[in-house]
């Protein structure tokens, strides 16, 4: 079906069951997209954004909420974004397979409660450094397919079932319009402002630290990505040499990345983000990951969201 994304998202796919019935019935009703993902919103198609509806919010955050443990993380620090970014000497893995990383406060899953055919956790995110501090970076494809999805929760550090750092709504998303006109690989990119659920708090970033935006990278570079499987509670990540694939993508070789890491991030340097697994065939194969190319669109992007209004 035209629009649907079978990459590192779960996949989407009908129940034989509901495809019987369907055709049974002559499809006498057209099945829209929004029907099938979930909760979905228009919002504004032209310019890529939606302002969330504060009860969809709030009730996709108290899905969560209640589904998981929020226990604060022990002795816990966030990683500041700012200052210079220094990282452990750098090797590419041996062997070139994801393996389970520890969890890392700026690095999170993205629920999507309710019924809309995906497993508890869907995708992943990051938080990366704003103004605001309150900014979460995933794939276009992990947030829009159809409509904007209105029932998002974003959990940072989460593992084994513990928000450590709590449950996290968006109050504002924007993708580029070029991904709502045709789901262009080269935009799979988008910008999640939130709050915490259940009540007010700390700006996000205050809490996890942040990862450092690294939009324009210079490539081949020493990069790692990481990511939440969607049948793991625990992330795996993988660190290769980032090399361009073709003038709009960013390729890491690395296998054993399934579906549900769309969205996470890749990084370079330490804490530099330069991409979000996505992109070219949805994210990748077996084998390799993609991200849409962070070039001058999508700091575009990050500029709009970011001095705009947060909902």
């Amino acid at each position: 079906m035209p629009g649907w994304t079978t990459g590192r998202t779960v996949r989407v796919l009908l129940p034989a069951a509901v495809c019987c019935a369907l055709v049974a019935g002559g499809f006498a009703h057209r099945v829209e997209l929004s029907a099938l993902l979930g909760p979905v919103a228009r919002g504004d198609a032209a310019h890529g954004g939606y302002v969330q509806d504060p009860g969809l919010a709030d009730r996709a955050g108290a899905d969560v909420r209640e589904a998981l443990r929020e226990e604060p993380a022990a002795g816990a620090r966030p990683l500041a974004a700012t200052g210079p970014d220094r990282a452990a000497a750098w090797r590419p893995s041996d062997p070139l397979e994801a393996r389970p990383v520890p969890a890392d406060p700026a690095i999170g899953a993205l629920f999507s409660p309710g019924f809309d055919w995906d497993g508890d956790h869907h995708c992943s995110g990051s938080v990366l450094h704003s103004p605001g501090g309150d900014l979460v970076v995933t794939a276009a494809h992990c947030v829009h397919q159809g409509g904007f999805r209105t029932n998002l929760a974003f959990v940072p550090g989460y593992r084994d079932g513990v928000a450590p750092y709590g449950v996290w709504v968006p109050t504002r998303v924007e993708v580029d319009p070029r991904w709502i006109r045709s789901s262009d690989p080269d935009h799979d990119v988008a910008f999640l402002r939130v709050r915490r659920a259940g009540g007010p708090g700390a700006r996000l970033e205050a809490l996890t630290g942040a990862m450092t935006p690294g939009f324009g990278p210079e490539l081949p570079a020493p990069a790692r990505l990481v990511g939440y499987p969607n049948d793991s509670e625990e992330p795996l990540g993988c660190a290769n040499t980032a090399v361009a694939a073709g003038p709009a993508q960013l390729r890491l070789d690395c296998a054993g990345v399934p579906n549900g890491s769309s969205g996470g991030p890749v990084l370079t340097g330490g804490r530099t983000l330069i991409g979000v697994i996505g992109g070219l065939d949805g994210g990748g194969d077996e084998l390799t990951s993609y991200s849409s190319y962070l070039g001058a669109d999508a700091r575009a992007l990050y500029e709009r969201v970011t001095t705009g209004p947060a909902g």
